[in-house]
């Protein structure tokens, strides 16, 4: 008898495969919600992989500012994640924490894996950048994504507006020039983000922070 790949074709009359993609600035859960999904998943008997890019951690690992963890695959900008989903027995799933970071290519080929192998990808990250202009890559999910959702925990600007947009701060001082991709995180270090409502950060205002 022949063992399956984790990619054998989809048999006939099985449920199609979805591509969500789950979207917030900073603050909004959007890694627990990729780790509370998983951990669903598995409950139910399925097979999945999760993968990340420059998690807040440093690390090989999604994880959350209110302690959740799970070990995860690093995706590189020349890793082909068919072929990555090809080298394993079987595959249900696949959570796609930070994939704003991942490359266009990378985006496709989740989009393959749904269309022509039945796999649920669940995707989440930031839509837009400190510049407030949009990821490559989470363009190309708002274009391709059977589903799109805004997380729904809300995050506060310092003025109590929701916040939508993601300032990068240097030196206590909102920038907009740069490169796209500068890891930080929300708390105190010489680069690090703030969330702020649309008024604030169009006007650089940063209140006390």
């Amino acid at each position: 008898m022949t063992e399956p790949s984790a990619l054998s074709a989809v048999p006939t009359g099985t449920r199609d495969g979805v591509l969500r993609f789950y979207f917030g600035p900073m603050d909004c859960g959007k890694s627990t919600l990729a780790l509370q999904m998983n951990y669903n998943h598995r409950r139910q008997g399925r097979h999945g992989l999760v993968l990340t890019k420059h998690d807040r951690s440093g690390d090989a690992r999604v994880t959350s500012r209110i302690g959740l963890g799970s070990e995860a695959v690093e995706v590189v900008d020349d890793l082909d994640l068919v072929a990555l989903v090809r080298g394993q027995r079987r595959v249900d799933y696949v959570i796609c924490d930070e994939a704003c970071f991942y490359t266009v290519e990378q985006i496709e080929q989740l989009a393959d894996l749904t269309d022509d192998f039945g796999i649920d990808v669940y995707a989440f990250g930031l839509a837009s950048d400190f510049r407030s202009q949009m990821f490559p890559a989470a363009q190309r999910l708002f274009e391709l994504a059977d589903e799109i959702n805004r997380l729904q925990v809300e995050v506060l600007c310092w003025c109590g507006r929701p916040g939508r947009l993601n300032a990068r701060v240097v030196g206590g001082k909102l920038v907009r020039t740069g490169e796209q991709v500068v890891i930080g995180d929300t708390g105190a270090a010489p680069i690090r983000y703030q969330v702020l409502c649309r008024r604030h950060y169009r006007a650089g205002d940063l209140g006390d922070a």
